[in-house]
């Protein structure tokens, strides 16, 4: 039988209790209780972390109490612990809320050290790891019903912690090659993968995508993955567009050298579609959908475009290329229309870290949201406010429109200092294909040097892949 602190607290003759008493411990959600060989107790080391008001927890309060325990037991240099869940009005947790708990600690376990040698010590020794934690049992009345949803969640937290990876990677290692092989790997989870390299690119007329990548010397390449679990294979698919420029210089219009590092986070937008991909086909989702992400480089060189280039789109229009920083959304243009013509999909979601203008207008706690569907918005802003993934929608008409009208093309691949997230949107919108409901996530605040949470202290966040999952089991799966 589970034990209940009261017992605990009975069989040490009340030391528990006298301890919470001199250290003021109240309960709140940030108290902490820390006893060292409690008598009368087989236990080393006891740890009590306060809930609050547990009544009221989301989804992401029950996550970060997760990451919240694997903290406190890793900064104790504990090896194995369990963990007992107990409500102060005497409410028991639920399964679903036990392997949230769980799924926190897994999140908050992840670190991207694989290029970081140990220090030695004085000893010659090697330091001990961060985390030291290799086991955590969360002891729960009806174990079967939380596993059972730990290990649909896992799914979810695989993709994530594949999406993180992915964003933390240097652009030295993760070429737009090496990222398409990552994802022909995922064929082995049950994804169907094809990967069209540029030679393939340049026949299909995707002109505006390899413009983007043609100073670079690795080539430009799209990664499609499919995943059909509906009951009607036919049923039309969820599409999800992904971002995936794998450095960004800037090209000709280069960025400043200061921060310039942080732009191997460039590809979020591939990555969270990646991971959301891999968390579907994992938990084995009743939904049918595709992801595409377009994978390119950036660089400036004698063969890059230039300021004042036209290129014609995959969809025929044409675009005056103005900045050849604004990059991102030639590649999103392309891929869009493929994935449009070639998928005919329910619904459409784009992801990018596309302007930093949305930083400037959210912060880094929101996602920026542009929709032409207001039913698709709310699904997304429900999904978000649920997984903890949160979006704010911005708006779309016709006078951001004309922002990006351009003498000599059909567009111009900017539309000045004044709402940069908004025209940058707009441009996208002019690739949506009738009656197609679409939805653009702008993930620049979000994705890479996000701030730290209780589930992640890696520079990548992983953002997008518990929203996109949310999403498709909400409102797309049957």
């Amino acid at each position: 039988m589970t034990p209940s602190l009261k017992a605990l607290d009975a069989r040490s003759d009340g030391l528990i209790a006298r301890a919470a008493e001199i250290a003021k411990f109240q309960g709140g959600k940030k108290d902490f209780l820390d006893l060292v060989v409690p008598a009368k107790l087989e236990l080393d080391r006891l740890f009590v972390l306060g809930l609050g008001t547990s009544a009221k927890y989301t989804e992401s309060d029950w996550l970060a109490l997760g990451g919240r325990i694997r903290a406190r037991l890793s900064s104790g240099k504990v090896t194995a612990a369990d963990v007992l869940l107990e409500r102060t009005d005497g409410e028991p947790v639920s399964a679903r809320n036990a392997a949230l708990v769980a799924l926190g600690a897994i999140l908050r376990g992840y670190d991207f050290r694989k290029y970081k040698k140990k220090k030695k010590k004085e000893n010659g020794e090697e330091e001990e790891d961060l985390d030291t934690l290799s086991s955590l049992r969360i002891l729960y009345q009806n174990p079967e019903d939380a596993t059972a949803i730990l290990e649909n969640r896992s799914g979810v937290a695989e993709g994530i912690l594949l999406a993180r990876d992915l964003v933390n990677e240097p652009p030295n290692v993760l070429s737009p090659e090496e990222f398409a092989s990552r994802v022909s790997a995922l064929s082995s989870s049950g994804l169907e993968v094809e990967i069209l390299d540029q030679k393939a690119l340049a026949e299909i007329g995707m002109n505006a995508l390899l413009a983007v990548g043609q100073g670079s010397v690795r080539p430009s390449c799209v990664a499609i993955m499919r995943w059909t679990g509906a009951a009607d294979r036919d049923e039309k698919p969820l599409l999800l567009v992904g971002k995936g420029v794998c450095f960004d210089t800037g090209g000709i219009s280069i960025k400043p050298a200061a921060g310039m590092e942080d732009m191997k986070g460039d590809m979020g937008g591939a990555a969270a579609v990646t991971g959301a991909m891999l968390a579907l086909a994992k938990r084995k989702a009743q939904v049918n959908a595709v992801g595409i992400i377009g994978l390119t480089e950036n660089m400036p060189s004698g063969t890059a475009q230039r300021p004042g280039d036209i290129v014609t789109t995959l969809s025929g229009q044409t675009v005056e290329v103005i900045n050849t920083d604004a990059e991102g959304r030639l590649v999103l243009a392309d891929i869009m229309w493929y994935g449009q013509e070639r998928f005919h999909p329910r619904a459409m979601i784009t992801l990018a870290t596309l302007t930093g203008a949305i930083i400037i207008a959210l912060g880094k706690d929101h996602a920026g949201m542009f929709s032409n569907n207001d039913a698709l918005a709310e699904q997304l802003f429900k999904a978000g406010g649920d997984s903890g993934e949160k979006v704010w929608r911005l708006p779309l008409n016709e006078k951001y429109d004309k922002l990006i009208s351009s003498k000599v093309a059909d567009m111009k691949n900017v539309g000045g200092r004044e709402a940069g997230s908004i025209t940058a949107a707009q441009f996208l919108q002019r690739f949506v294909m009738p009656d197609i409901p679409w939805a653009h996530l702008d993930i620049a605040g979000t994705a890479m040097s996000a701030p730290a949470t209780d589930i992640n202290r890696s520079w990548g966040s992983g953002y997008g892949v518990m929203l996109l999952d949310r999403l498709a089991s909400e409102f797309y799966e049957s």
